[in-house]
This record gives structure tokens, C-alpha cells and sequence, in this order.
């Protein structure tokens, strides 16, 4: 199964940049979303950015996909 992850866009060059996914950077591609600015969330899915969405949406994605973590980790211990 593969999911895409809301991360913000710290860095454009042409078409590709970096994306920071709670602390963690990542080259991206931005091949797929050329409008994409600095400061944007966007989807980001096998290392190319398909998708911007709101800071609120992001967050709360951020906060639901944390929330899943947990709870599989008490189900597991």
C-alpha cells in the first residue's frame, strides 16, 4: 500500500527542491506541480509533489496520521 504524506516545500530550483516531512528533509521532484511555491504543504508520494492543500488540512493529516502511530504501537505492546 503506498500513501502520500502532506510535507511543506522549503526549496525550489527549476523542477525539483525539498520538502520537510515533520523535521525530516527530502529531495522532491515538482515535475507534476510546477505552481507549487515556498512555504507550501503539498502531497508528497514516491518523491514527486502531486498535490498542494491548505496548512489546515496538512496539519490535521500530520495530526490523524500520528494518532494511527500510536494506537497501533499500544495495540502492539
Amino acid at each position: 500500500m503506498c500513501i502520500g504524506i502532506p510535507a511543506k516545500v522549503i526549496e525550489i530550483s527549476g523542477t525539483s527542491g525539498k520538502v520537510d516531512y515533520q523535521g525530516v528533509k527530502r529531495e522532491t521532484s515538482f515535475l507534476m506541480l510546477p505552481e507549487a511555491k515556498v512555504g507550501d504543504y503539498v502531497i508528497l508520494h514516491a518523491g514527486f509533489a502531486i498535490k498542494k492543500l491548505s496548512e489546515v488540512d496538512a496539519k490535521e493529516t500530520l495530526r490523524l496520521i500520528q494518532e494511527i502511530v500510536r494506537v497501533e504501537k499500544e495495540l502492539d505492546g
